[in-house]
């Protein structure tokens, strides 16, 4: 009833992203800046939040995702006016990190997996079992670049390194992202790209975050007690709700796992 009493300032409100998961594109389930651009759109533009926090447990994943996601939260936050908080969980590193850097202030818990600032590529070798089973791969292209890191063929050394110069690329686009985001923030003359990782007060010892803390307490230092929470999360389908999944689903879940199982989570 207050609300509507218009001499009667009402309680300052939060809006609460929650970005949880391995970010890949169009997998549900996942992080990418299809799923997440509605509820992030509303969470901007609701009311006025007094702020947004980002809640985010993510091992990383696509580059061009974590690309996306975090250029439309720094442009809606640039056309509202509106301070981003991001508070991290579990994990924030490699893509991960790269929307943590979105916010204008990252908060950590004491034991939360923060940077990994490299790029990462990962897959297997069939040549030896095709052999064994007599399987004859058979590829035809029309340029000499198509068939490049072709898992059922021996690897050539000028795949590797076509592919190490585009990870350099890639790398250098994340390391410019850092820099920009945590400017005035990070140590002079210390690499702080190599891929390594550090936990809560360590980041914040190396400027990848600015404190130690959780959400609901730190916005109510900055807002009071009356502050509210507006909660924004991926919904899940009927059938993921009940445990039932399809073998799509399933095969996501166990990649998302295994992303999680490199940070020892």
């Amino acid at each position: 009833m207050k609300r509507w009493i218009p001499f009667l300032k009402s309680a300052p409100t939060v809006a609460v992203i929650r970005l949880s998961g391995t970010i890949a594109t169009g997998a549900r389930g996942q992080l990418n800046d299809a799923g997440l651009a509605p509820l992030i759109e509303r969470a901007f533009r609701k009311g006025k939040p007094a702020a947004v926090a980002l809640v985010i447990n993510s091992p990383g994943g696509s580059p061009v995702q974590s690309s996306l996601i975090a250029a439309r939260i720094r442009r809606l936050a640039a056309e509202k006016d509106v301070p981003v908080v991001a508070f991290v969980e579990d994990v924030a590193a490699s893509g991960g990190y790269w929307l943590a850097c979105a916010a204008d202030e990252i908060i950590a818990d004491e034991n939360s997996i923060i940077g990994s600032i490299g790029v990462i590529s990962a897959s297997f070798g069939f040549t030896g079992a095709m052999e064994k089973l007599g399987v004859e791969r058979r590829v035809h292209t029309a340029g000499k670049s198509k068939s490049m890191m072709d898992p059922f063929q021996p690897e050539k050394p000028a795949d590797v390194k076509r592919l190490k110069a585009l990870q350099e690329e890639i790398h250098k686009n994340f390391t410019r992202h850092v820099s920009e985001r945590r400017a005035g923030k990070l140590p002079e003359g210390e690499d702080l790209f190599t891929g390594d990782i550090w936990v809560g007060q360590s980041a914040v010892d190396t400027g990848l975050a600015d404190g130690v803390g959780h959400l609901v307490p730190v916005m109510k230092a900055r807002f009071g007690d009356k502050v509210r929470f507006r909660i924004y999360d991926q919904k899940r389908g009927l059938m993921s709700r009940f445990g039932v999944t399809l073998a799509q689903d399933a095969m996501t879940a166990l990649e998302d796992r295994a992303q999680f199982a490199r940070f020892g989570l």
